[in-house]
């Protein structure tokens, strides 16, 4: 009788084991299922959408009116950031397709910057449309490549998910098909010459300076480089600080410094030339507050005093927690210079510094000259919505959505409960942004 029940027992726990096999196998070749079917449907889709941007830049070159200009630029950029969310859903991050990314964004840049302008009083000129008649015939070519892959895959049922397998063991065999497509892809957009954009239009939206090289000074030292730390952060010289060299693919030269003390872990960039820190974190646990946010905020401008930042002004302060943050920016006879920002952290236990972020400072201080405004403050205030009561009024520069520093008259006004921060090109008298401020975010109890 016993052997029986061992017997149905162990038959039992075979068919167990081997039911929890299948379904996970089956799970599995789920998960697999739905991945393969993403990477399909986001390859057919980058595939149709570059046809579809090809098909449209013909188009423009036929348009002659604004009417119909600016609206087809526009969907040439819609579609253009379309490709790009197919190109970062499909296993490509193992191989090199930051070339025929970065075509795509001149595209869509080129596309956004002329449809935003006024073409009827700056139309098209003719390096522009040159411009155009080469991406229509460079897209050709990106749009035949991926046709071809596009027909291989579909022919011999060919799986993205080899494609990542072979990637992540780099194992990337010479008969696979679609590695070898994308090579091929990028390697005819590489040789496209940049000259062939043409137009100052084409400027990328991206940083214009990412190498801070408006900053001056001379080459600082390891040891320099360290002494700017412990100054931040308080920490005497007896305790070893670790200091590695930027990398030779820098966009520019730093040292990152750290050091520790206990629980306390402080770390900094600074740039080798000038000696100018980057960021800068203290970890450590912030006990409970003892200090008011005024009394962080003055302990903030008495540090940028310290350390050599002038004409900054604070613009922004808020308290998550027991840490202040705060943000300054440059103030130039009146006029605020928003690029220029540089944002702290106060820990409220003891008033100690304990964050700073002056990466936005580097990249856009230098010396300006502030040119007269062609309209003067009514008139910007005209342009605002006439329910808008106005409670500030001043001149700032910002970075508008093409990227170029414009000075503007800015309103801080309230509509309804809400508040506003509205933007009017003092030149054009155009509105260049709105934002909402916000409020102190509500604190939502669970409702039992």
């Amino acid at each position: 009788m016993l052997r029986v029940i061992l017997i149905t027992v162990l038959v039992l726990g075979v068919a167990g084991t081997a039911f929890w096999g299948y379904q996970e196998h089956q799970e599995k070749n789920a998960i697999l299922i739905n991945a393969e079917n993403n990477y399909q449907r986001a390859f057919h889709e980058l595939t149709y959408q570059v046809d579809l941007v090809h098909d449209k830049i013909g188009s423009t070159l036929a348009m002659n009116s604004r009417k119909s200009l600016s609206p087809a630029l526009a969907d040439i950029w819609r579609l253009t950031s379309q490709a790009h969310s197919d190109v970062g859903q499909l296993p490509l991050t193992l191989l090199p397709f930051n070339k025929t990314e970065e075509f795509l964004s001149n595209i869509g840049d080129f596309s956004y910057r002329v449809a935003v302008r006024d073409l009827d009083k700056n139309p098209l000129t003719d390096k522009e449309y040159k411009s155009l008649e080469n991406l229509y015939e460079q897209s050709a070519d990106i749009q035949n490549q991926l046709r071809k892959v596009q027909h291989l895959v579909m022919e011999n049922n060919l799986r993205w998910m080899d494609v990542e397998l072979a990637l992540a063991s780099g194992n990337e065999q010479a008969d696979n098909t679609i590695i070898d497509g994308f090579k091929t892809v990028e390697k005819n957009v590489s040789g496209y010459d940049e000259a062939n954009f043409g137009s100052t239009t084409f400027v990328n939206t991206e940083k214009k300076d990412r190498n801070f090289q408006k900053i001056k000074g001379e080459e600082i030292s390891k040891d320099e480089a360290v002494s700017i730390l412990r100054k931040y952060s308080g920490i005497s010289e007896k305790i070893d600080a670790k200091v590695t060299k930027s990398g030779k693919g820098s966009d520019y030269k730093f040292y990152s410094v750290t050091v520790e003390k206990g629980k306390t872990h402080a770390s900094m960039d600074v740039t080798q030339k000038g000696g100018y820190p980057i960021w800068y974190i203290n970890n450590r646990e912030v006990q409970k507050a003892k200090i008011s946010l005024n009394k962080a905020a003055e302990k903030a401008t008495a540090f940028l005093k310290d350390n050599d930042f002038s004409n900054l002004e604070l613009f922004e302060s808020a308290q998550y927690d027991n840490i202040g943050i705060f943000t300054y920016v440059t103030v130039l006879d009146g006029v605020r210079i928003y690029p220029d920002s540089v944002k702290i952290k106060v820990a409220l236990d003891n008033g100690q510094i304990v964050g700073f972020a002056a990466e936005e400072y580097l990249k856009n201080n230098h010396d300006r000259e502030i040119a007269e405004p062609s309209i003067t403050q009514e008139q910007a205030k005209e342009t605002t919505n006439p329910n808008l009561k106005v409670m500030e009024e001043r001149q700032s520069v910002i970075v508008n959505d093409l990227n170029e520093e414009v000075l503007c008259y800015e309103f801080l006004g309230m509509l309804g409960k809400d508040t506003f921060r509205i933007f009017i090109n003092a030149n054009t008298g155009e509105e260049e942004k709105v934002e909402k401020l916000r409020k102190a975010e509500p604190i939502y109890e669970e409702v039992v």
